[in-house]
């Protein structure tokens, strides 16, 4: 059959069960010869070649439909095709390939090829692979890492940061299962952070208050690094996550627009983020270093303040706040929103949320202003009704179950 997306689209696993599993299926197309798709049982799809080489016969994995397009399939296959015909064999190429392959090359390759381009949010993982993951396995061999050192791995930041333990867990899973995508990774290896198990993490529903809040502010303004204080400022004004705010250049900055530009990589365009007044001044007080293009520069020439989790700490015991996460001062901009009126689909702009279910948790707030509208409402059609409501409001009893017969 000559594939096409729609009939790529279309296609269930067909396979018959064997003594040693099921069936391999797959379809093979017509335009270009020992191209073809497996399907598996779960519904994955890939695309594989045929092919001789010395006699014989090799299966090479081209890459999973939906990461790579049937466009770019056959592109690869016709280019893998013309390596066999000069007597090479791509599939053992691969292998020698792999053979020797760190893990930082992997990661290097997954923040190229797949975060960079699909995620806006790519720089967070770039600072996890940077301080978790390089540390530990980076000039491992990937096909040298265990469930064992992944396990041991993840308890360890667990007994710290249950929430970085867990994240960083997904990460490094995602990063073998790209590997296993772009044959980096044997596709018959078992992904060594599979079945390692998650910390229970508690639902962080914490956020300063306004009675709080002086406490707070006086503590950052008592922070001597002017690049510091200012960055906390800015965290607390516009609610961005701290590696788009810590990254931000000044080229990216407009005060006469009154905004910041970010790269929407996920998107394909640009995000602009307004800047309140405040924003504006405390920008504009900020030095800035001619050797250095970052808003917050960090000790090294040319590079950014990178942590200020250090800082934090401090500050939050000054304020007797320890319980207050760095990540919760974003989750104090968007609590504070709601409780001033503002939409959920308006919060979830400000804190660039694309996925409209991450906004829900500020649904909370949302509920009293309804609860204030009605009551508004009410009082008001009582009294052009000329009705005064008299005595006081009454609890009622909670009713009881009805015992089953």
């Amino acid at each position: 059959m000559k594939l096409t997306k729609k009939s790529v689209d279309k296609l269930l696993y067909e396979g018959t069960p064997l003594k040693n599993g099921m069936s391999r299926d797959v379809r093979w197309d017509d335009e270009i010869p020992g191209l073809g798709v497996r399907i598996y049982p779960s519904g994955r799809k890939a695309f594989i070649l045929s092919y001789r080489s010395h006699g014989r016969k090799r299966l090479f994995t081209i890459g999973t439909y939906g990461v790579i397009t049937l466009d770019q399939a056959r592109k690869k296959a016709r280019s893998l095709l013309g390596k066999v015909v000069d007597g090479k064999d791509p599939l053992q190429e691969r292998k020698r390939e792999t053979k020797g392959q760190t893990f930082k090359e992997l990661t290097e390759a997954y923040l190229d090829r797949y975060a960079k381009p699909h995620k806006r949010t790519w720089k967070t993982d770039q600072n996890r692979i940077d301080k978790y993951i390089l540390p530990a396995f980076g000039r491992m061999l990937v096909k040298s890492i265990t469930r064992n050192d992944i396990a041991k791995w993840h308890h360890k930041i667990g007994g710290t940061t249950p929430y970085e333990a867990n994240r960083n867990l997904a990460l490094i899973s995602k990063i073998y299962n790209c590997g296993k995508e772009w044959g980096f990774v044997d596709e018959t290896a078992i992904n060594p952070a599979y079945r390692v198990e998650n910390f229970k993490e508690e639902k962080r529903d914490r956020w300063v208050t306004p009675k709080e809040l002086p406490k707070l502010t006086k503590a950052i303004d008592s922070v001597e690094n002017v690049y510091a204080r200012a960055s906390l400022w800015l965290y607390l004004l516009t609610g961005l996550r701290k590696s788009e705010l810590l990254r931000a250049k000044w080229e990216d900055v407009d005060l006469d627009r009154r905004e910041i530009r970010l790269p929407d990589t996920k998107a394909g365009g640009t995000h602009y983020v307004p800047l309140s007044g405040p924003a504006v001044v405390i920008l504009q007080k900020l030095p800035r270093l001619d050797e250095n293009p970052y808003v917050f520069p960090g000790a090294r020439i040319g590079r950014p303040l990178v942590n200020i989790d250090k800082i934090w700490r401090r500050i939050r015991k000054e304020a007797k706040l320890e319980d207050v996460r760095l990540h919760d001062l974003r989750r104090t901009v968007g609590s504070w929103l709601a409780q001033s009126g503002s939409s959920l689909h308006l919060i979830g702009k400000v804190l660039g949320h694309s996925n409209p279910s991450t906004t829900q948790v500020y649904a909370r707030f949302a509920q009293d202003h309804v609860r204030e509208a009605l009551e508004s409402h009410g009082k008001r059609i009582m009294g052009i009704a000329g009705k005064t409501p008299t005595g006081k409001l009454i609890k009622m009893p909670k009713r009881k179950k009805r015992k089953a017969k």
